[in-house]
């Protein structure tokens, strides 16, 4: 299972510096000129996790591999996109290919960074990208409402389905209002609404870039990207991408004395990828073993065949039963033996719905 991010942003906000620092990897082209990422770059990234760290301790594992979170940098975007001005059918194709938006603002002033605007304002930069995609959106749904109409008129049930799902997110996008706030009536609805792939489906995280000296409180910028974060029941973070790029090219070793210094407790990756998944929704288990300890990463409220299939479609299929131990008995009774002897090694059946920490292992027959 594969969760992808999408970082999208005006030109120059620092997107690609961040994916950079991100992924540490230099892929992504970081110029101070509109448009220097055209194809999307793709990166995976290790999600930090201190508890896998514990478990192969534990299970003593030759090998230790974490959950990764896809991040894509695309290419940055100009007023009129939706009509196609600039990169823009590139830029809206993209974003349909992922799960979640991380939005990019300029929090910082620099004369020699070029702002497409010749101003820095996030909430205006925000608005910009926003609009394009609500204008995006109600193209699209204007055609397919009204084809749905016609054949709703002959009794066509999914059509009729179609218009009262489509119908609401249509009215939402007229409003000036992203079409996640749709409710779907039931399950039919909401398939068919994700199906429609719309842009302002999507959850967004404004990641607030700003200078070095203001990554820790965060500036009058940040504050009000915050606020409007707060109003739409949004998330947002306080990066430093220029801090990130230094972290890269720095020894493990010294990360955590450079970030104490700098006020900080962890870095903007890892408080990007917390806040990723909470937009998600996703959670983590983990596997354990003399051969290697890994994390897993499943959408919350998974049962445990689902979580099954996320290492393999077999284990899913062909699932019969999960033995389970609770992150927090695994370490307190120094592994599976302990925590068997204990009384904490469960039995669970198709109906368990998997909890974040859980250590399993997978019985199947197919």
């Amino acid at each position: 299972m594969g969760f992808r991010c999408g970082i999208v942003g005006l030109p120059n906000v620092g997107k690609s510096t961040l994916f950079n620092a991100l992924t540490e990897t230099q892929a992504a082209q970081a110029a101070n000129y509109p448009f220097c990422t055209i194809e999307p770059n793709v990166g995976q990234v290790a999600v930090p996790d201190e508890r896998l760290e514990r478990i192969a301790a534990i299970a003593k594992s030759a090998k230790v591999i974490p959950t990764q979170l896809g991040f894509v940098d695309i290419a940055g975007l100009v007023k009129g996109a939706s009509k196609g001005e600039g990169l823009g059918n590139q830029f809206l194709g993209n974003i349909r290919e992922v799960d979640a938006i991380i939005h990019v603002l300029r929090c910082f002033e620099d004369d020699d960074i070029q702002h497409v605007a010749n101003r820095v304002d996030p909430v205006a930069d925000a608005e910009v990208v926003e609009t394009e995609l609500l204008l995006a959106d109600m193209d699209s749904l204007e055609r397919r409402v009204e084809n749905a109409r016609r054949r709703a008129t002959g009794g066509d049930k999914e059509a009729k389905a179609l218009v009262s799902v489509l119908g609401q997110a249509l009215d939402l996008l007229r409003d000036g209002k992203p079409a996640r706030l749709t409710e779907p009536r039931d399950e039919e609805e909401a398939r068919l609404f994700a199906q429609a792939q719309l842009l302002t489906a999507k959850p967004v995280l404004y990641v607030c870039n700003v200078s070095e000296g203001d990554v820790a409180e965060g500036n009058d910028f940040s504050r009000q990207v915050f606020a409007k974060a707060a109003a739409e029941g949004a998330e947002a973070v306080i990066v430093s991408a220029a801090i990130e790029a230094e972290l890269v090219a720095m020894p493990p070793q010294e990360r955590a004395e450079f970030l104490a210094e700098m006020g900080l407790e962890e870095s903007g990756l890892s408080r990007v990828i917390r806040a990723g998944y909470k937009l998600l929704g996703l959670k983590t288990f983990f596997t354990a073993g003399p051969k290697e300890a890994r994390a897993w990463t499943f959408a919350e409220g998974s049962k445990a065949p689902q979580a099954a299939g996320v290492i393999h479609s077999d284990f899913e299929r062909g699932f019969i039963r999960a033995e389970t131990i609770a992150y927090e008995d695994y370490v307190a009774l120094n592994g599976e033996a302990g925590a068997r002897d204990a009384g904490k090694l469960r039995q669970e059946g198709k109906d368990y719905v998997v909890k974040d920490g859980d250590v399993m292992l997978f019985k199947f027959n197919v």
